[in-house]
């Protein structure tokens, strides 16, 4: 039973956070426009539901869907698979599509996020890591918590340096996300020492969070999840590549093999999911942005810490609440996974979550399994002890299993 002072927190939350609501509605409105023209432009009809088995030759469905997220996210191709496990197996393709023996990947955001730490080598199992592969690591520190701009071009100017790399959201940190504008100014500084290098963001969770993506602003790749953002919660997996028709075409051949790139691959049946989730995404999306809006609101009330606060602006979907110590942390977590809708039941527990070199809890009762886009909740368990808050398919819903956290939370402290 969610107590009358929570209750009325909640309603007092709402009431200031409203011109916010309205704002992220507008910018809902926009994508939702682009999103409907390009699905007019490209002729979709209900042929393209119909998938297909075996190699996937002469998929229509597909290849509208591909052209339909080039057209929106304003580049030159894309390709939107569901033979992509997750957002970092598209990162580590983009990453490597750009590269060959003898470069350097530059990540200009500071270390790179934690699934991606055994591909450059750093730890964990040998196959196909950049040390075999002949290619080189460096990395730009931020400075107060933003992109370093003068430090990245001059470590962008050497000459080994390929590609440029971009982490859009905080990941596991507690820096600001990077709005398209932000990395449009990266771009400039990159491409004014290092024309040939390309610029690779990892766009997860930014998605129609903005009116714009990295590639309006002269990213050359960039890749993300579709049981996130651009999924609409109706994608059952899968991730995308989008930008530069030679980098995307490389990523396809590196998915596949050289001359079979991204003619094969059937849909077996999911073209329908894929398509819808696309249009929903940007309600979703803004469903998502609504929850995290509330979130902060309420949890500042009750003195947490937060980031970003109710009345700043929001690159991504993700909201973190600092606790400092895990006990909090844990109720919740518990908290959210309680007002889910699906494995209500279940108590999260911190464990070994492969690709982490810490122990994680994460609270996700969705229809999707690993879905960040449904309301879910997440942490390494080490200081300062934060939760990473991200999701919501309806606002109502979202807000309901904030209340739940909340209440956990003050009844962890009584």
């Amino acid at each position: 039973m969610l107590s009358h002072s929570l209750l009325q927190l909640a309603a007092e939350a709402e009431g200031k956070i409203a011109p916010r609501f309205a704002a992220i509605d507008g910018i809902s409105q926009r994508a939702t426009g682009r999103v409907l023209e390009a699905f007019a432009r490209h002729r979709v009809s209900d042929a393209c539901f119909a998938g297909t088995t075996g190699y996937g030759y002469d998929d229509a469905g597909r290849e509208k869907l591909e052209a339909i997220y080039a057209d929106v996210f304003g580049c030159e191709s894309a390709l939107v698979r569901q033979g992509f496990v997750n957002g970092s197996h598209a990162i580590g393709c983009a990453m490597l599509a750009g590269m060959q023996m003898g470069d350097t990947l530059l990540s200009a955001t500071g270390p790179v996020y934690d699934t991606l730490q055994t591909l450059l080598g750093k730890r964990g199992p040998v196959g196909g890591t950049f040390p075999e592969q002949g290619l080189g690591y460096r990395e730009v520190a931020l400075r107060g918590g933003r992109p370093d701009l003068p430090a990245i071009e001059k470590a962008a100017a050497a000459a080994d340096v390929a590609v440029v790399f971009v982490q859009r959201s905080r990941g596991y940190g507690t820096r600001e996300s990077l709005a398209p504008e932000d990395i449009g100014q990266l771009v400039q500084v990159v491409r004014a020492v290092n024309p040939r290098a390309a610029v690779v963001v990892d766009n997860c969770y930014g998605e129609f969070c903005a009116d714009t993506e990295p590639t309006h602003h002269g990213a050359d790749l960039i890749c993300g999840s579709l049981i996130k953002n651009p999924g609409g919660g109706l994608a059952p997996a899968g991730g995308y590549i989008a930008g530069r028709a030679d980098l995307v075409a490389r990523v396809a051949n590196r998915m596949s093999i050289p001359g079979i790139g991204g003619e094969c691959g059937p849909t077996l049946g999911l073209s329908r999911l894929m398509f819808q989730g696309f249009f929903m995404a940007p309600h979703t999306v803004a469903q998502a942005l609504k929850t995290a809006t509330f979130a902060a609101a309420l949890l500042e009330s009750l003195g947490c810490t937060v980031s970003p606060r109710w009345e700043e602006a929001r690159p991504d979907i993700i909201q973190t609440v600092a606790f400092g110590e895990p006990a909090p942390l844990l109720a919740f977590c518990r908290g959210i996974q309680a007002g889910a809708p699906v494995d209500s039941f279940a108590t999260p527990e911190p464990w070994d979550m492969p690709g982490y070199d810490c122990p994680v809890v994460m609270a996700a009762g969705a229809f999707v399994q690993g879905a960040s886009i449904e309301l879910s909740c997440d942490a390494p368990m080490r200081p300062p002890y934060t939760a990473y808050m991200q999701g919501g398919l309806t606002y109502e819903s979202g807000k309901y299993g904030i209340l739940r956290a909340a209440q956990a939370l003050m009844e962890a402290q009584i």
